[in-house]
């Protein structure tokens, strides 16, 4: 069956239909050989390149799933690591159909909360900026945090690609030069919690995601996933 090629690249969790229109606009897509031109007809068994590079197409999931992943310190957000380290889909169970798509990532020493879905559309959504889904952390400081500190990365503070501030920033445990936060923001920006403290010449030597928009991390255990139950479901659909 025929679909719309910018429909089926994003059901494959390639881009958002807009960055794939965007990228056929601009001639980085092919099919079957010949550039790709909006609302183009295809199918699963035609042959795709982004950038002269091939597409890998997969059977679509008849099923939307999501399932919340405990990522530890250690592990990498890709599929294939070249110098062999391991991956967070080394752990996720396997898909008779479709293939798991990461929303947003985590660094290699940031362990927390990884959601995974099988749908593209919906993983980029909940990753886009528009959408605005707050992520909270836990975040261990290393060096005095002065109040005119928080003041600063509430209201806000220029990073080299723009600028960024915390919604929330909420004190916890301390000992010694060590002190813990609970932060929210609503964007992920790469390694944009560390950045932002380090704009204060503070170092993190902790930082874990606890949530991400409505879905907590709660009890579950390192190294373990879950599918979402039907109600999250509902809750994180609803949140957009």
């Amino acid at each position: 069956m025929s679909e719309r090629i910018q429909k089926l690249l994003a059901q494959q969790g390639i881009g958002s239909r807009r960055q794939i229109e965007t990228w056929i606009k601009e001639g980085r897509i092919s099919v079957n050989g010949e550039l790709a031109s909006l609302g183009l007809k295809v199918e699963l068994s035609d042959h795709f390149c982004l950038d002269q590079k091939p597409i890998r197409i997969q059977t679509p999931a008849t099923e939307t799933r999501v399932l919340i992943y405990h990522k530890p310190i250690g592990e990498v957000c890709t599929r294939y690591d070249p110098e062999g380290r391991k991956t967070v889909f080394q752990h996720l169970p396997e898909l008779t159909q479709g293939r798991w798509i990461v929303v947003g990532r985590l660094d290699y020493n940031t362990s927390g909360l990884l959601l995974f879905t099988n749908e593209g559309e919906l993983a980029y959504r909940l990753a886009h900026p528009k959408y605005g889904f707050e992520r909270e952390y836990r975040v261990r400081i290393y060096g005095e945090v002065k109040p005119e500190m928080i003041r600063r990365l509430l209201e806000g503070v220029e990073l080299e690609d723009g600028m960024a501030a915390f919604e929330t920033i909420e004190p916890g445990l301390s000992k010694g030069r060590n002190q813990w936060f609970k932060v929210s923001l609503r964007e992920g920006r790469n390694r944009i919690v560390r950045r932002l403290w380090a704009s204060q010449g503070l170092v993190i030597n902790r930082l874990e995601r606890v949530r991400f928009g409505p879905i907590h991390l709660d009890d579950l255990a390192l190294g373990q996933y879950r599918l979402l139950k039907t109600f999250e479901m509902r809750e994180l659909i609803r949140a957009y």
